[in-house]
């Protein structure tokens, strides 16, 4: 195990050096962040002065290098527009984000595993056969397209559900705001964490499907039929548990891509998350604030995968997390 860890924090911190170069280096091809600071009635001497200052003009490698001196104690340098550090700018936003991350996932498992179950059981069923066919288009459709869709269904039409904005929420802990516990803030969730969960609801019920089919094909599962197991115990303890090991490790990568593909959503429901505030700053050529929110996603990124590898190791015990010295003997 402590192999393991040691193994995990190197490409850990290779991989999170990688992403710091290549998010640092896209800041030139943003375009020139004085323009939305000083506008147009500054001269080009104000302008030069000024760049200087801020370090903009030293070459790729000198501006590197006094950037990940920063980033190592923590500072990811400050936003041009709020003039705020970046990293507080974006843990502000990032409780909104987590929520809407959350009451996605929790969409994703309660219908995936039931109805991926169900499927493989009962494959021939009329409702098995609708889940395949509607997972099928689902998959097909993009994330902004079913919000724009919910919204105009829901909100527009039907007025059931509000369209924009949060609504209200309250603090829980440390500045940490969430709207899981008003009932405002439960409504406003549900359009965006439909639209979200969207994306890889389809996805898990039909690999849910396609890996109980399998398993329950394998020979141990056989072999407890032949036992004379019940059917639940066979199918709900020695099947799903060997089902949900290859979801798991599907399930921890894709939690990273719904915190990238927020940024759709936030955009179309108006939601004040991390992927509303990247596109701002994009717009705004606020470079410290892009290059801060690549790194924080990267960091979420790497953080979820290590935890995955855990928590498979903890449901197969025996995959080995380390390889063993002296293995190919």
């Amino acid at each position: 195990m402590f192999a393991f860890f040691v193994r995990r924090l190197a490409q850990a911190a290779l991989v999170m050096f990688v992403i710091s170069v290549i998010a640092f280096s896209i800041q030139d091809n943003l375009g020139d962040p004085l323009r939305e600071m000083v506008g147009q009635s500054v001269s080009e001497e104000e302008r030069q002065a000024l760049r200087d200052k801020m370090g903009l003009n030293d070459p790729f490698f000198v501006q590197y290098w006094r950037f990940l001196k920063n980033a190592l104690q923590g500072d990811l340098g400050t936003s041009y527009f709020f003039k705020r550090p970046a990293v507080d700018v974006i843990l502000d936003k990032l409780p909104a984000t987590l929520e809407l991350v959350f009451g996605a996932s929790l969409i994703i498992i309660v219908f995936s595993v039931p109805i991926g179950v169900f499927a493989a059981i009962n494959p021939r069923h009329w409702f098995s056969k609708f889940a395949m066919a509607v997972s099928t288009v689902g998959i097909s459709i993009p994330v902004f397209l079913t919000a724009i869709m919910s919204i105009y269904i829901f909100s527009v039409e039907l007025g059931w559900l509000p369209s924009f904005g949060r609504g209200e929420t309250v603090e829980i802990f440390g500045g940490w705001t969430t709207g899981f516990l008003t009932w405002d803030g439960l409504v406003h969730l549900i359009l965006p964490c439909i639209a979200l969960s969207s994306i890889m609801l389809p996805l898990f019920i039909r690999l849910i499907r396609a890996e109980m089919l399998e398993v329950l094909e394998s020979e141990y599962v056989k072999f407890a039929w032949a036992k004379g197991l019940s059917p639940k115990r066979v199918w709900f303890v020695h099947a799903l548990k060997n089902t949900l090991l290859p979801v798991i490790t599907v399930g921890g990568v894709q939690i990273g891509t719904l915190i990238a593909f927020t940024i759709l959503t936030e955009t179309v429901f108006q939601w004040p998350g991390m992927g509303f505030l990247f596109l701002e700053a994009v717009n705004r050529v606020d470079t410290p604030l892009i290059i801060a929110y690549l790194i924080v996603v990267g960091l979420i990124f790497v953080v979820t995968n290590t935890i995955v590898d855990l928590v498979y190791g903890l449901v197969n015990p025996t995959v080995k997390l380390a390889r063993p010295h002296g293995g190919d003997g």
